[in-house]
């Protein structure tokens, strides 16, 4: 088995986690068991009560864990599903150290960040592995930030063990100076030196560029960083981020890593077809659809990152070039939503929590709904359409949800118990706002003959959910006398999962994530159908 680690330096957002995800996929596509693992140095226990503003979207695993999003890239690439145990933050580090003093695991000794920190990120590296070829370890955050040095110094500390075989690839940004007329690599050069501080020589450096690096920049970067010229790698823009592995292994990425871990190459073959097809259908769109999402974080586009893969992957199987219309629910009303909405062939509501923006997101609803164009709501867009229904056609007075006023007549309320497993999860309105909520993967039963059912072809589906609230099921058959279905449930029959219209042309509302599960080579059929029917409206 062989650890790679991949740091980054000069500034952050480099893009390490789709770099991680890209190398993944050439060493799966040259047939490696591969596996890619996080390691954050933020001291939240994980990112769950953080805003999207702060973090980008929070991803959901099968088995429940709330992680960074770049755990969402090594899914999407590598076509394999993560777990809990393959993310972890300086603060959950912290928090296990904390609970073994408590226990009197320690015997009495000062707790110290060298050894009793470096440790406990040494026994995550070490543990719960399973026969792989290469684990990939990506270092969050930038050398030098200070919650960065004890990560630092365990991967100090593994790679001085002669018994591990380890490489490290260091990323770092390649600024080009106008005024100069040149591309400057002393940034990186501090960079690297940042990491000798800590006593790590790199043994590869990724150099995001927005320009094309020159020979000489190469040359001089192999020369003060002290690695080989071939190990200087341009990582630079793609058209499209699944172009990225592609890229990587034009300029050598994948064979010198492996020439590193001593592998014979030729007895591992790359074989990219499945990648260069899908970049094939991606530069030859036939057609293009613009889908509206009305959500409240749309100025940092990572907050629905998953989401935006997952349209685009919608499109790429439909032969169609998806543009997204971000617009914020905050600054929409009736009077200005025919502006807002009116080019829209497809309107979405993403998930979210809180108040804000809500009324917003309930006029894009009922303006969808009384226009008959395709919508698609997802856990709170479903919840809102729910609310928007009961008001508008069920005609039910002060129908909202306990989320937003306690003493309304609550067509969506807190969820207090579920089945997980072989037991019952139970929680209130006193827990702890951090993983409380429903997490992770559950089935849901569909309804034969309904358009959900026809959309997935089974009558049992796994998705993944992220929530607190629930549609209450007292007022399911209200819903049914008005057209509006409740196509799916939970397998006990207690939770609404679907609810779709049987008035309209596609009308689909769902309490999980179905964006969590989509692949660029193997996309979500609820979005396949989705941008389907939203093309069909122009084409």
């Amino acid at each position: 088995m062989h650890y790679v680690f991949i740091t980054g330096g000069v500034a952050s957002s480099l893009g390490k986690g789709i770099a991680s995800a890209a190398l993944a996929t050439l060493l799966k596509s040259r047939k490696f068991k591969v596996r890619i693992r996080k390691l954050d140095p933020y001291l939240n226990v994980d990112p769950g009560t953080m805003s999207p503003y702060q973090h980008g979207e929070v991803y959901v695993t099968d088995d429940g864990a709330e992680t960074d999003l770049d755990l969402g890239h090594y899914e999407r690439f590598t076509n394999q599903s993560a777990n809990k145990s393959d993310s972890i933050s300086s603060g959950k580090i912290y928090s296990n150290v904390l609970h073994k003093e408590r226990q009197g695991d320690y015997l009495g000794a000062t707790i110290q960040v060298i050894p009793h920190v470096t440790n406990e990120i040494k026994s995550f590296i070490n543990g719960d592995l399973n026969k792989e070829n290469i684990v990939i370890y990506e270092i969050g955050g930038t050398v030098g930030d200070i919650e960065s040095l004890p990560f630092l110094e365990a991967i100090r500390q593994i790679r001085n063990n002669r018994n591990i075989s380890s490489a490290l690839i260091h990323m770092t940004y390649i600024p080009y100076l106008s005024s100069a007329g040149e591309l400057k690599t002393k940034p990186t050069q501090h960079s690297v030196k940042e990491l000798l501080n800590a006593g790590i020589q790199p043994d590869i450096i990724m150099c995001r560029s927005e320009r094309g690096i020159d020979d000489e920049s190469i040359s001089k970067i192999s020369l003060f960083c002290n690695v080989k010229k071939d190990s200087v790698i341009p990582a630079l823009n793609a058209n499209s981020i699944y172009e990225v592995p592609s890229l990587y292994s034009k300029y050598g990425l994948d064979k010198i890593l492996l020439k590193h871990l001593s592998y014979n190459i030729k007895k591992y073959p790359l074989n990219l077809k499945p990648w260069q097809n899908l970049l094939k259908k991606i530069n030859n769109q036939k057609f293009k659809t613009t889908i509206g999402v009305v959500g409240k974080y749309t100025n940092l586009k990572d907050s629905y990152k998953s989401l935006n893969e997952a349209l685009i992957h919608g499109g790429i199987e439909n032969s169609t070039k998806v543009e997204i219309k971000w617009i914020n629910a905050e600054k929409l009303n009736k009077k200005n939503i025919t502006k807002q909405l009116g080019t829209c062939d497809g309107i979405l509501v993403p998930g979210g929590f809180g108040h804000r923006g809500i009324g917003g997101k309930i006029e894009s609803i009922r303006y969808a709904r009384e226009n008959n164009i395709p919508f698609f709501g997802i856990c709170l867009g479903m919840q809102l359409a729910v609310i928007e229904i009961a008001r508008n056609v069920l005609k039910i007075k002060n129908a909202d949800s306990s989320e937003f006023k306690s003493n309304s007549r609550s067509v969506v309320g807190l969820m207090t118990e579920w089945t997980k497993g072989n037991k019952i999860e139970k929680r209130n309105k006193d827990s702890a706002k951090g993983g409380t909520m429903r997490l992770g993967s559950y089935k849901a039963k569909l309804m034969k003959n309904s358009k959900i059912f026809s959309i997935y072809k089974k009558s049992t589906i796994d998705e993944r959910h992220r929530h607190r609230y629930e549609v209450n099921a007292k007022f399911i058959s209200k819903f049914r006398q008005k057209g509006y279905i409740f196509s799916g449930m939970s397998p006990d029959g207690l939770l609404p999962e679907v609810l779709e219209s049987e008035l309209h042309k596609w009308f689909i509302g769902v309490q999980f994530h179905p964006e969590l599960k989509s692949r660029p080579l193997d996309p979500h059929p609820l979005f396949v159908s989705f941008i389907k029917n939203c093309k069909n409206d122009k084409h």
